[in-house]
C-alpha cells in the first residue's frame, strides 16, 4: 500500500503537467519518497516475523478429515496441538473426546467432554456425549 501511495504521489506532478500544463503539487516528491521508505520498512519488518501461527479452525478441520479417513492417532495428536494453541476452543475438546470414545478410552473422553462443557455449558449435545461416555464407562467396567 505504501509503495502504491509512493507511485501515486510521484506521478502527480507529471499528470499535472500533462493535463494542466504546469508542474503542480509542491511536496509530492517528498511524500512519494517518504511512502517509498515506509513501504520498504514494512516489507523488511514483515519478513522477520517468522512462520505464521496455524489457524485453530483449520487444524480442527484437518483433524476431522484425518479421523474420517481412519487415522485416529494422528487426529488426536493434531487436536492436542490445537488445544495447546487455543485452549478455549471447546470444539477441539469435544472432537478429541469423541475420538477417545471410539478408542474406548472412556476416562480420557470424560475429561475432554467435561472440559468442553466447562467452556461451553450452553451446548446441549455435549451433555448427551458425556452421558454416552458415562454409559459406556459403566458397561466397560462390568
Amino acid at each position: 500500500m505504501a509503495w502504491a501511495m509512493a507511485a501515486l504521489f510521484a506521478s502527480m506532478p507529471a499528470a499535472s503537467k500533462l493535463f494542466l500544463g504546469v508542474w503542480g503539487f509542491d511536496g509530492a516528491a517528498e511524500i512519494a519518497c517518504l511512502c517509498l521508505i515506509l513501504g520498504t520498512y514494512f516489507h523488511i519488518a514483515g519478513r522477520r516475523r517468522g512462520p505464521p501461527i496455524p489457524d485453530p479452525a483449520t487444524m480442527l478441520d484437518q483433524a476431522i478429515q484425518l479421523a474420517s479417513s481412519g487415522q485416529i492417532e494422528p487426529a488426536i495428536a493434531l487436536l492436542t496441538e490445537t488445544i495447546r494453541l487455543s485452549p478455549q476452543l471447546w470444539q477441539a475438546f469435544q472432537y478429541r473426546g469423541e475420538l477417545y470414545l471410539r478408542q474406548q478410552s472412556f476416562d480420557a473422553a470424560l475429561r475432554d467432554l467435561n472440559e468442553a462443557i466447562r467452556l461451553a455449558p450452553e451446548e446441549p449435545h455435549l451433555y448427551i456425549l458425556r452421558g454416552q461416555a458415562h454409559s459406556l464407562l459403566g458397561e466397560g467396567r462390568l
